[in-house]
């Protein structure tokens, strides 16, 4: 067996009830490459991810070979063994536990001591810290450190396993600029000391700046793969979405009477004097920096928080919002961010997960679900935003993160809102699949809807926003037309002292 690979996969297939999410994939990644496994949101990679860590079973027929030797059955504890780790967006961390806790105990419990010696976890942990070229003391409760130091330490843990292979699943989604280029740095160190990276992302510009090879997944198959030399971000794109994309700026839509104005709204350490307002047809974007207040402002006005002074106007009304259930009555709907903790109940169903804000419209009078009625919303639904698989049956932690937001906005868009406030709507999802929810966005706001939407990314600001609002700690700090502003503009108004601009 060759032995140039440190894993080599072929004829990987998986199926769940209802739908075949991989079929016949391949997958080589040589020893000391850092390797790019690139496709839109649903395409199969996080699949693929659970199938090398040991958390899913293919379907018979596969062959994996790790470190020239053929792996009969992969399990969570094989796959560490056989030095294979994966870095979670969530890094599946313990932020209660310090820095050397989470390093080394599951060493220690490898091991197989009956005490911990907890001299033997300190030294481990040291030696792992310095390899990541971290400062972080392991003394540090790990909930303490930044999202960049939190990753450091995820790496250090992989590296105390002996890993051969790391895989890093979107790990520059939380991180700033400066941050990215640090990982980036370590990720080179491992490279030149023999550790391949697996990089799953779907910000092109950073997989071209680190990756040899990339592989290509499209709706559960292989494409292929190629040199990094060999694509451009042309043809990286079409041999994601098998199309020619074009990322342009909307012409905007008829902009109808006001619908929801809000007016000096303020939460002490949170947000100050927030006003605005959102007319029917209109798509407005709060922008800024992570901690401008962006976030803050949209929980409270969704009545998930409080705020201390001003006033909600819907439709010409003063309005109460103390709670989610008074958003929902008057027609106000909220996609948060963190789509798996806060939007979905994994566990269960799509169809389930579709009809949690309709639950009155299907239940007759003895609180019995009204099957039919049930199955045919979702349907609409899945079929409305092409939610992929297709199946309702399948349970909503088995679908790729586009997909799963594609069931969180369906969810809301059940209830038929007039007012939806998304936050990072694509957070994590691919290109091909920024597009479809742009483009969702404005025919919902075509057809009448007010749309407030949270965004850190740029270009997508720019792409669908009739106005934006720039935030600074806590405070609108400027306001643009869309269309008639810059990155620049934004950014400069983001970080420096500038003066606000009139409403």
């Amino acid at each position: 067996m060759d032995d140039k690979f440190v894993v080599s996969l072929k004829n990987v297939s998986k199926t769940f009830p209802g739908a075949k999410v991989l079929d016949n994939i391949q997958l080589q990644v040589k020893k000391g490459e850092v390797h790019a496994l690139v496709g839109e949101n649903g395409a199969g990679k996080s699949t693929l991810i659970k199938i090398l860590s040991g958390v899913y079973q293919p379907d018979d027929g596969a062959e994996i070979i790790i470190n020239g030797q053929r792996v009969r059955e992969l399990t969570t504890i094989s796959s560490v063994r056989q030095g294979i780790a994966v870095i979670y967006q969530d890094f599946s961390l313990f932020p209660n536990l310090t820095v050397a806790e989470n390093i080394a105990i599951s060493h220690e419990i490898e091991e197989g001591s009956k005490f911990i010696n907890w001299s033997k976890i300190e030294e481990v942990a040291k030696k792992a810290i310095e390899r990541v070229g971290g400062t972080i003391s392991i003394y540090d409760q790990l909930g303490s450190l930044s999202i960049a130091k939190q990753q450091l330490v995820a790496i250090a843990r992989a590296l105390v396993h002996d890993a051969k292979m790391i895989i890093m699943d979107e790990p520059t989604s939380s991180l700033s600029a400066n941050e990215v280029k640090l990982l980036f740095d370590i990720i080179r160190s491992l490279k030149e000391s023999g550790i391949s990276v697996l990089f799953v992302s779907h910000k092109l510009e950073e997989l071209f700046e680190v990756s040899e090879r990339f592989t290509v997944l499209r709706d559960g198959k292989y494409i292929g793969t190629y040199n990094a030399d060999e694509l451009d971000y042309d043809k990286l794109i079409s041999l994601m979405v098998g199309r020619k994309l074009q990322f342009e700026r909307c012409t905007g839509n008829k902009i109808g009477e006001p619908l929801f104005a809000v007016k000096g709204l303020s939460k002490k350490g949170n947000f100050k004097d927030i006003s605005f307002t959102l007319h029917k047809g209109e798509i407005i974007s709060l922008t800024g920096l992570v901690g401008a207040g962006r976030t803050e402002v949209a929980q409270a006005l969704c009545g998930i928080t409080s705020f201390d002074e001003g006033k909600i106007i819907l439709e010409g009304k003063e309005i109460k919002i103390n709670s989610t259930e008074d958003a929902v009555e008057n027609g106000i709907a909220y996609v948060p961010e963190n789509r798996q903790v806060e939007g979905l109940v994994l566990s269960r169903s799509v169809e389930d997960n579709i009809v949690l804000t309709v639950l009155k419209q299907i239940t007759e009078s003895k609180l019995l679900i009204k099957r039919q009625r049930k199955r045919e919303i979702a349907l609409n639904w899945i079929k409305k935003l092409n939610i992929k698989p297709s199946s309702p049956a399948i349970a909503a932690q088995n679908l790729s993160g586009g997909n799963q937001q594609r069931v969180v906005i369906a969810k809301w868009l059940a209830s038929n809102p007039k007012i939806l406030i998304i936050d990072e709507p694509t957070n994590g999802i691919d290109i091909g699949a920024k597009t479809e929810i742009h483009k969702l966005l404005r025919e919902l706001a075509s057809n009448g809807m007010g749309i407030i939407m949270i965004s850190s990314e740029l270009p997508e600001v720019l792409a669908i926003s009739d106005r934006i609002f720039v935030m600074r700690k806590g405070k609108i700090v400027a306001q643009f037309k869309g269309g008639e502003v810059t990155q620049e503009e934004i950014m400069s108004n983001a970080i420096l002292n500038q003066p606000a601009l009139a409403k």
